[in-house]
């Protein structure tokens, strides 16, 4: 490891020594970008001798190096691979750093238009804002950019994926009114579909729970409207506990709320997701009045 470290030092102070070769006044006349291209690969040759040393933060600034000098050469591509190979690094250790990376390699891509790719690296960003930053409304920003871009692109699944993913986390900072949104959109899509018809259902269940944690009469409303859309999600498992659910509020009655719930659970397992926003709807259940 230590070898490779020493290595990878080696190789950037050649890389320096060359640009500031290239730097000199005849050396614009002869061959100075030869000298930058040669200065690059010496970077990235660099990158990777880090990246065995477990040299994160180096093996990121090298591969950034290395994209900065593609773009004074005109190749625009192979920069935004190296800003993605330093976001992939700098994601070791320094997830801002990570974000900042690909952002610039996004930003290469979209002016290209390449979009397709663009939105992917969109959803890396979201990623890491998800899982290392915990900043769930930057995910989301990030998200909902890919889904514009697969949109435009038409790649609707792609796109689909992606504002699952926001009516998931908006649902989960209580913008039920947004969730609802993406859930419908994304239900009607499935139901023109014949190879996705049946995770439509699903979709107008979540729908459903979202309008639960809002409103249980508007809820009761939105159901019956599902029902007269999609007549399989009427006769669905999906459907009867929300229904079950839905009656246990109107009794007050959060003992058979409970037991709805762990029935459904006993044959189809909820998900995290769906629990939480269940068990929010118990606890304005159990919530005592406001006095007047």
């Amino acid at each position: 490891m230590a070898d490779q470290e020493q290595k990878a030092l080696q190789l950037v102070a050649e890389a320096e020594k060359k640009l500031k070769s290239a730097k000199g006044f005849f050396s614009s006349f002869f061959g100075g970008g030869s000298k930058q291209e040669e200065a690059c690969d010496l970077y990235v040759r660099a990158a990777n001798a880090f990246k065995m040393a477990k040299k994160w933060p180096q093996a990121g600034k090298a591969f950034e190096e290395a994209a900065q000098l593609q773009i004074v050469l005109g190749s625009k591509h192979e920069a935004a691979t190296h800003y993605v190979d330093a976001g992939n690094c700098y994601r070791k250790g320094d997830p801002n750093a990570a974000v900042a990376a690909i952002h610039k390699a996004i930003e290469i891509y979209t002016d290209m238009g390449r979009f397709s790719i663009a939105a992917k690296h969109h959803i890396t960003v979201a990623e890491i804002y998800e899982t290392e930053l915990a900043d769930m409304e930057k995910s989301v920003q990030n998200y909902e950019k890919a889904a514009d871009y697969y949109k435009g692109e038409e790649s609707n699944s792609s796109a689909n994926k992606c504002l699952l993913k926001v009516a998931q986390f908006s649902a989960t900072m209580e913008n039920y009114e947004k969730a609802i949104e993406i859930y419908q959109e994304v239900a009607v899509a499935c139901m023109d579909n014949s190879l996705l018809k049946y995770s439509a259902k699903d979709h107008f269940f979540r729908a459903s729970i979202c309008h639960m944690c809002m409103d249980t009469v508007n809820a009761q409303v939105a159901v019956k409207s599902y029902e007269d859309q999609f007549p399989a999600f009427a006769d669905s498992r999906e459907c009867k506990l929300v229904k079950n659910l839905l009656q246990a509020v109107e009794d007050e009655n959060s003992d058979q709320f409970a037991d709805v719930l762990k029935d459904y659970d006993s044959i189809s397992r909820l998900d995290p997701f769906l629990t939480t926003l269940l068990l929010r709807v118990k606890k304005q259940m159990n919530a005592e009045p406001e006095l007047c």
